[in-house]
């Protein structure tokens, strides 16, 4: 049975400072120092032309994306969903290091590690969290980052809010 809500890390561009605060944390809180994996990357979007140019920040990590088309083109199915809240989830004993699955994420968020296995955001959940949730929301001076469950229908107007932040 699929709950009606679900983890996510609710991302507002405004409130984004481009300090790669984010970044760093998750590299740190799990050990990703030197392997060249980032599983939250800080993201400039650049629109228009001089003199006429802007630009925003996007910080990206898995969505846990509500019908998750990394899991749909994984031919050895480890990639999963968990059913009691969402969380998109890797079996690197499973995976075969193919990359199906960065050809299927509209995100382009699989990272691949020296082993050549998928590894991914899984909201650090596994660790003894505080009160203000994973280390990348903790760390964002701005609150441009807050760590929530919403309903699906919440889930999938954000989903949709970061694809046009990437376009």
């Amino acid at each position: 049975m699929r709950m009606n809500n679900e983890y996510v890390i609710w991302f507002n561009h405004e409130k984004c400072t481009q300090c790669h605060g984010c970044e760093v944390a998750c590299r740190s809180w799990r050990g990703l120092e030197g392997q060249g994996l980032l599983f939250r990357s800080v993201i400039n979007v650049w629109r228009g032309d001089y003199p006429n140019a802007k630009n925003h920040s996007v910080s990206l990590s898995c969505l846990h994306c509500v019908d998750p088309e990394c899991a749909a083109a994984c031919a050895v199915e480890a990639i999963t969903k968990r059913e009691k809240d969402g969380v998109v989830e890797v079996d690197e004993a499973v995976c075969i290091g193919c990359k199906a699955c960065l050809d299927a994420c509209p995100y382009g968020v699989p990272r691949f590690g020296s082993d050549d296995l998928m590894k991914k955001c899984d909201f650090c959940l596994d660790q003894a969290l505080g009160n203000s949730g994973p280390p990348c929301v903790a760390t964002c001076p701005g609150d441009a980052l807050t760590f929530r469950k919403l309903d699906l229908k919440e889930k999938e107007v954000h989903m949709s809010y970061i694809s046009r932040l990437l376009e």
